[in-house]
């Protein structure tokens, strides 16, 4: 419920509004999963918010320490349905990737969760507390608050998103966690039409795109709904998100033994790339056990690199964590 309708619901029972803050305040800023914590408002009162309400809070189902400092939750939703959140920590900061979706709208052939059937979306509140969960594993385990989110978790969040961007509201809203949106990055497949979308919505979080190929013809062949969203529809989009925020977009790039790992690969990367500015995040690949893909060779990666950098484009390599307990990129499958 809103504030709004929170303060209506007190005024319309002969109550004063504020009670209705009050109660606000204690769902998001204090993140409480029982009326009865809420120790200014009168125990009658809480018996009588008991009486009319539910709070549909996560719970954390289970929870899985990697031996590099990544943690794996299984976050149980209300009606019992499961998805995946991991807190990654490094020297200087944890980073909360969160699901949007039960399952997967689309069918990436690399990705475990995309086999998942697409269950329904994740609400927001749902959404907003897995972050709280992380927030508080980052304080516990590594004694630091969460610094940054990115929605890279199970789903597609463009699918998902009028319920993405009012937990992203909620979660740097003073009223929730406060935190900058700057700190937040969205990860896409790429839905052209809503790129643009959160473009004109003036969106002030980070765009990512999980490009892997700037072939169409590859692109397909790993990544089958770029048969619906092709690149030149992609490539209209991001112009577009450019020309309207100003701001760089980054491409999550795996490179894949014999399927994008030659010359012809690299060039069409390079020249995808000159479309707006933007960065490279090579991604180190996670098997899914069946063996379709397999991690390219260092040199075929290093080529990348070189022909990246000899373009005067940014490019970073990420190694995976989380990895032995089945959470890192592409891994999340509700194994468990």
């Amino acid at each position: 419920m809103t504030k709004e309708e929170l303060r209506r619901f007190f005024l319309d029972r002969g109550d004063q509004a504020f009670r209705g803050n009050q109660v606000y305040e204690w769902l998001w800023n204090k993140s409480l999963h029982s009326f009865e914590e809420m120790s200014n408002i009168s125990k009658a009162t809480r018996v009588m918010l008991e009486e009319h309400f539910v709070i549909n809070h996560i719970k954390v189902d289970s929870m899985q320490r990697s031996a590099d400092g990544t943690i794996k939750n299984g976050i149980r939703l209300h009606d019992g349905l499961i998805v995946e959140s991991v807190l990654i920590p490094t020297d200087t900061r944890t980073t909360a990737c969160v699901s949007s979706q039960v399952g997967c709208s689309l069918d990436c052939k690399f990705c475990a969760t995309a086999r998942l059937k697409r269950m329904r979306n994740l609400n927001p509140d749902e959404i907003y507390d897995q972050v709280v969960a992380i927030d508080q594993q980052s304080r516990l385990y590594h004694q630091q608050r969460l610094s940054n989110i990115v929605f890279m978790g199970m789903g597609e969040p463009l699918m998902n998103y009028n319920n993405v961007l009012k937990a992203i509201d909620k979660i740097t809203s003073p009223e929730g966690l406060g935190m900058s949106a700057k700190r937040i990055t969205l990860s896409t497949s790429g839905v052209p039409k809503m790129i643009k979308k959160m473009a004109d919505d003036c969106v002030k979080f980070h765009l990512a795109v999980s490009l892997h190929s700037a072939i169409d013809e590859v692109r397909t062949s790993i990544m089958p709904f770029n048969k619906i969203f092709p690149l030149d529809d992609l490539a209209d989009a991001l112009q577009y998100w450019y020309q309207k925020t100003k701001r760089k977009v980054t491409y999550e790039y795996v490179v894949w033994d014999g399927i994008n790992d030659g010359r012809k690969d690299i060039a069409a990367l390079v020249e995808f790339c000159k479309i707006i500015p933007a960065k490279v995040n090579l991604i180190e690949y996670n098997p899914i056990d069946d063996g379709e893909f397999r991690q390219a060779s260092s040199r075929a990666v290093n080529n990348y690199i070189s022909h990246l950098e000899m373009n005067d484009i940014v490019v970073n390599v990420r190694r995976s964590r989380g990895k032995d307990i089945d959470a890192a990129c592409g891994q999340l499958a509700n194994k468990n």
